[in-house]
């Protein structure tokens, strides 16, 4: 009974906010990426570096994937992607991935 413009906004705004906070975390605390209470491990840290190098800045319409999306967005910041780029791209992602879910799951509803 939920309207799904709320649901999908949210979810969306929710999830771009986390993404905010890892590009902030590359862009100015990445020299603290050896430390337990960084948002990201080092073979990640890695890992997204080359993807980011490989697929440049579209690589961040993949923000949604679980367990690369974090890394990517964090090296993003870390090598000064433009922000409003940044949000864009990752906002273009993180709504498309809802929207599937949303009429994926209303289709399998019926």
């Amino acid at each position: 009974g939920w309207d799904p413009v709320i649901l999908i906004a949210s979810a969306s705004l929710g999830n771009v906010a986390g993404s905010v906070f890892n590009w902030y975390c590359g862009r100015f605390l990445s020299h603290y990426k050896d430390r337990s209470w960084f948002p990201v491990k080092e073979h990640q840290f890695k890992q997204a570096v080359r993807w980011f190098k490989r697929y440049g800045q579209a690589s961040m319409l993949l923000a949604w994937v679980p367990i690369i999306g974090d890394p990517l967005t964090l090296i993003a910041g870390t090598l000064r992607m433009k922000f409003m780029n940044f949000l864009v791209l990752v906002a273009i992602g993180k709504v498309a991935r809802y929207l599937f879910v949303y009429y994926a799951v209303t289709f399998w509803q019926g």
